[in-house]
This record gives C-alpha cells, structure tokens and sequence, in this order.
C-alpha cells in the first residue's frame, strides 16, 4: 500500500469501505439500466489494520463480483496479440450494424452506453481505458452519482453538473485508444456521425481558432 496524502484517508492499493459501497450501489443500478458491467457479489470489510502517517487507521474493503474478461482496455500493452484478437473476435455477436472495422463495433456500444447513463441522470465520473473491459463492460463506479445516490458532499454534488460533458471526449479517447490497439484507421466521420445519432452533437463543443 502507498500513501500520498492528497486523498485524506485514501491510499494506493486499498479500497475504502465508504467507496466499495458506492460502487457496489452504483454498480448495481447501472447494471439494473441494461449496460453491460461487472456482476456483484459482496463487499467485504478485512480483518486487517493500516495505520497511516497521518495517524489515522484503515480497514480495507473487498468488493468482490465477476466479469466476462478479466483484462481491461488499458492492459493491451501487456497482453498478448493472440489474447486481444480472441476478445475482440466476441464482439462479431454483437456487430448488428456490419461494421468492418471492430473499433466502430465498440464505439456503438461506448456511445450507447454514454446515452443510457446521461439518459438516467448518471454519471460515470471515471471514463477511460482502465474502467472498461476487453468485452466492453464497464467498471469501477466508486466515484458516480445518480438521482438515486447523489455525491454526499454539497460542493461535489453542485460541480456534478459540469462533469457530463466531458465523457463524451472521454468516450472518444477510448474508441481511439481501441483503433490504435487494433492497427486500424479510425474512421472519424463515422464516429462523428454515430456521436450525433445518439444525441451528441460534437460541434457544440467546437472553439474557433483566430
């Protein structure tokens, strides 16, 4: 375990008991919404005692549920070829719209998926290659908020707002990261479109340049 001070009691390598019940909670409502995700099973508090420098103690938290893959997208520089074309390969029995290239079958899915959270006033707050799976579940919901389960700090739940926006950048940023892992040319105009179909409009984010 490590600890850096910048996140009061939260240290690198341990999952607070107060964060696993969030994403136990969340977990479960996004799960219950129809987005693929991990399935819960428990959170468990363990038997075992961290004293920190800043003199407080800690007990960490299993939270414990299963996946389809157990590989994340941001593990692909440590994964074999073999083991991404064998995950990538599921993702044909969901290619209802005939893609060719497999990056436009996950930014379907990604894209949906925004559409549904954003839809239930959801907010993931952590959109990235590490949070989804090679078989395009989305994870680690320690840091979302719902109608349901708004944050329980006033100043976090009057920023939550602001923080919609940028999951749609996000979700861009992984359907690049996936071509690139893939060796395929993203196709920009039709993620454009796909971003458009499901109701966000790039251009409203567009800045002119003078």
């Amino acid at each position: 375990y490590m600890y850096t001070g910048e996140f009061c009691d939260g240290t690198w390598g341990v999952l607070l008991q107060q964060d696993a019940k969030r994403d136990f909670i969340m977990g479960q409502e996004i799960e219950s919404i129809g987005i693929k995700t991990n399935h819960m099973h428990c959170v468990l508090e363990l038997d075992i005692e961290i004293k920190l420098p800043n003199g407080n103690k800690i007990k960490p938290t299993l939270l414990q549920y299963d996946v389809e893959s157990p590989y994340r997208i941001c593990d692909a520089p440590f994964m074999e070829r073999e083991n991404i074309q064998a995950e990538v390969r599921k993702w044909e029995q969901v290619n209802e719209w005939g893609y060719e290239k497999y990056h436009m079958i996950a930014a379907n899915v990604l894209i949906h998926n925004l559409r549904i959270l954003h839809d239930n006033n959801i907010l993931h707050n952590a959109i990235h290659e590490q949070n989804y799976t090679w078989a395009l579940e989305l994870l680690d919901f320690e840091l979302a908020c719902s109608l349901n389960h708004p944050y329980t700090k006033e100043d976090d739940q009057r920023h939550a707002k602001d923080l919609f926006a940028r999951e749609i950048i996000q979700t861009y940023v992984i359907i690049n990261y996936i071509a690139g892992v893939l060796r395929e040319e993203p196709d920009f105009k039709a993620i454009d479109s796909l971003f458009k179909e499901f109701g966000f409009d790039l251009k409203q984010y567009a800045v002119n340049i003078t």
